[in-house]
């Protein structure tokens, strides 16, 4: 662990994955702890918005995932390397973090927590579980392999709600694109690994999103033993933070208190 304190507060650190990966993070708030795990071309910095939201109840550690950021990046990549990624967060963040995860990065913790990782209630956000979207991950994978880094982005942002002239970050956030298409696989829900997860889930979409985000919401619920869906009236897939915050305070202090009486 290494850690400092800025000017506003946030401590930044590092932790070391178990393949030796270093892999950054932030930290804001006090209190019981709270994981961010970010989507494609997501990084901690651009989870602050929402870890500000939060901070005054709980201890929202965000983190870059690997290749991304302020993290490390070893070589050859497989989504098992990631899990323990994010497993070494977890144990930094404190027993029992809860997760919360946008896009692939709630994939991400799912497929985490199926392969064992000890965690507190899950929310996601639109994980986006398609055979399309995962098709079109896949495109972007292929012309990466071919050094097209800027088709790549193109293609992958041609699906989502920003548009590629206004998309900002570092360029070598693109090649991370084929990482999570890993996570996604063939796009569809793993419903057999999914049966193995036992925390409460939170499956969230936004009332604005396309129809088959919402359809992928709706099989992700039903494939998790322990699932709920809840969709946000006027949302799409760039969920307001300021909509978002109150419904998962809402979820984890439930959770909370149902740990607490059982």
């Amino acid at each position: 662990m290494d850690e400092e304190k800025t000017t506003l507060g946030t401590v930044r650190g590092r932790v070391t994955s178990r393949d030796g990966t270093t892999i950054a993070y932030e930290r804001h708030g006090d209190g019981p702890p709270l994981v961010l795990v970010s989507g494609a071309l997501g990084t901690a910095a651009g989870e602050r918005p929402l870890a500000g939201l939060l901070a005054g109840r709980f201890s929202v550690v965000a983190y870059d995932r690997r290749g991304r950021g302020a993290s490390g990046d070893t070589g050859p990549y497989a989504v098992e390397r990631e899990i323990e990624d994010l497993a070494a967060v977890v144990e930094e963040a404190g027993s029992g973090a809860a997760l919360h995860g946008v896009g692939t990065g709630g994939a991400l913790a799912l497929a985490a927590v199926a392969a064992g990782l000890s965690a507190g209630p899950v929310s996601v956000y639109e994980p986006p579980y398609s055979a399309e979207d995962a098709a079109r991950h896949g495109r972007a994978s292929a012309l990466l392999d071919r050094g097209r880094r800027g088709a790549a982005l193109e293609l992958f942002l041609a699906g989502s709600d920003v548009p590629a002239e206004a998309w900002r970050g570092p360029e070598e956030l693109v090649s991370t694109l084929a990482y999570d298409h890993a996570v996604l696989g063939d796009g569809t829900v793993p419903e057999r690994r999914l049966a193995g997860v036992h925390a409460r889930v939170l499956v969230v979409d936004g009332g604005a999103s396309p129809a088959w985000t919402r359809r992928a919401a709706r099989a992700l619920t039903a494939a998790l033993p322990r699932a709920r869906h809840r969709t946000l009236t006027g949302q799409t897939h760039e969920v307001a933070p300021h909509v978002l915050a109150p419904v998962l305070e809402e979820f984890l202090a439930e959770e909370r208190e149902t740990s607490g009486a059982s």
